[in-house]
């Protein structure tokens, strides 16, 4: 048993459930960042937790993990090529700690996939790029896959871009 010392749910708003963000272009900025080993210990991950800064998701989060120690090259080149385009998108060439990409913006490229073990649709970083006149960061309904939940449409009278 654990003591709650004196809690009531009375006097605290509930926390709801968030669905995924919709796949799309995203204005962000990194506020965590750490570095942890994979679940067999074979290899080394950096985690980075992203928040949105912009638009109608504006304070929503997102992760990505880029394995960067691993016995697979082809993870570790795959990770490497994603680090490079994170560190070019927030003009930081040569980071000596993760620490010096937080805080700059940059978008980040969202899509959609299905978790393997639930089956429930879940977000996963694409891309990275810098944030200029010539990278268009969509609103998000718009971007949404046919197969998503903001395609299918709602009681509000179906996809926005049909209203």
């Amino acid at each position: 048993m654990a003591n709650l010392n004196g809690f009531n749910a009375n006097e605290v708003d509930p926390n709801v459930g968030f669905e995924p963000l919709p796949a799309g272009k995203y204005l962000c900025t990194i506020v965590d960042s750490d570095m942890k080993q994979t679940r067999n210990g074979a290899g080394e991950y950096l985690l980075f937790e992203f928040q949105v800064i912009d638009g109608p998701h504006m304070g929503r989060k997102l992760w990505d993990r880029l394995t960067i120690k691993h016995p697979n090259q082809t993870t570790v080149k795959i990770a490497r090529g994603m680090l490079s385009a994170l560190c070019r998108a927030v003009g930081v060439m040569a980071p000596k700690d993760s620490v010096e990409l937080h805080s700059l913006p940059l978008v980040v490229s969202v899509g959609l996939k299905k978790r393997q073990d639930t089956g429930e649709l879940t977000n996963v970083v694409k891309a990275y790029s810098k944030r200029d006149a010539g990278n268009t960061v969509v609103g998000a309904a718009a971007a949404a896959p046919h197969d998503s939940p903001a395609s299918s449409g709602s009681a509000a009278g179906g996809p926005p871009w049909k209203r």
